[in-house]
């Protein structure tokens, strides 16, 4: 009967993981078409991803069984959310929905990767090959060239990965990281806003900008955290760090499908130089970890 119990349990598993990442990869595709159509400015639909989320997020929080788990303001937490969902709106002004992932996944693991280092973290031999891979895969991405995406756009993109990186180690160690992401929603809300009202002179909005701008925040952000964190404690920290390498190649594969974006050679070289740089690290952290 055992036996029995794990396989339904694997297989939801499974599931469950597969809908996180696509959501996660979703917000790239809904952000860069929203742009692309110009059915929104960038300020307004990060204000209205954020405030959709937010309402999502406490609405399942309100709803759910168990009670939730008071804790403090963290208002540089809810900082670096804003920061990360500001500079990703602005960067899919000009950058591919592929393309973007890959420059955000790449930051997000780096600067985790780069803070474990500062922390007194000790990398072997291999692990330093794949960081180093990484880090020349980012770059030759980015660099000058026919193929290369624009520079603006790669810096927003980066420095809204590194925003990420930062507001995950904050969230580390969170008795409910659910409620607590529903808090740092909440409070980077007034933050988006401002900057809506800083960018008011550029403000529009149609019914489908809108509508996108809300599956993003509501969908694929709010409903997506929830579905994450429902599997996250049935993965070791290995496994949820390597299925997110799964996500640059969602979104590239979904902006080929759905926005005619094409897959540069550029894009596939740096997408095997910084995914399987990662991976090389995150397996040789684990080996040291079981040591």
């Amino acid at each position: 009967m055992s036996e029995g119990r794990r396989g339904p349990s694997t297989l939801q598993t499974i599931a469950l993981t597969a809908v996180a990442m696509v959501a996660f990869a979703a917000n790239s595709l809904l952000c860069r078409l929203a742009l692309q159509q110009r059915g929104i400015d960038p300020a307004s639909f990060g204000s209205i991803r954020l405030v959709s989320g937010a309402i999502t997020l406490a609405l399942v929080v309100r709803l759910r069984a168990r009670p939730s788990v008071a804790g403090r303001a963290d208002w540089l937490a809810a900082a670096m959310l804003f920061a990360y969902v500001a500079f990703f709106s602005f960067a899919y002004l000009s950058l591919s929905a592929g393309t973007g992932a890959l420059i955000l996944f790449g930051a997000v693991q780096l600067t985790m990767l780069g803070a474990g280092l500062g922390s007194g973290e000790r990398f072997g031999p291999a692990a330093w090959f794949g960081f180093a891979l990484a880090v020349v895969g980012l770059v030759y991405l980015v660099s000058p060239g026919i193929s290369a995406p624009p520079l603006l756009g790669a810096v927003l993109m980066a420095v809204a990965g590194v925003a990420w990186g930062m507001y995950s180690l904050r969230g580390r160690g969170v008795a409910d990281p659910l409620a607590a992401t529903a808090r740092n929603f909440t409070r980077a809300v007034p933050l988006a806003l401002a900057l809506s009202l800083g960018f008011v002179a550029s403000t529009h909005a149609d019914a489908t900008g809108v509508a996108l701008a809300v599956a993003s925040g509501a969908l694929t952000s709010g409903l997506g955290y929830v579905v994450w964190y429902a599997v996250l404690g049935r993965l070791s920290a290995m496994r949820a760090a390597t299925v997110q390498l799964s996500v640059p190649l969602l979104a590239a594969f979904g902006g080929v499908l759905f926005l005619s974006e094409a897959i540069t050679p550029r894009l596939a070289a740096a997408s095997v130089a910084i995914l399987g740089g990662i991976a090389l690290v995150l397996s040789q952290k684990s080996r040291s970890v079981r040591r």
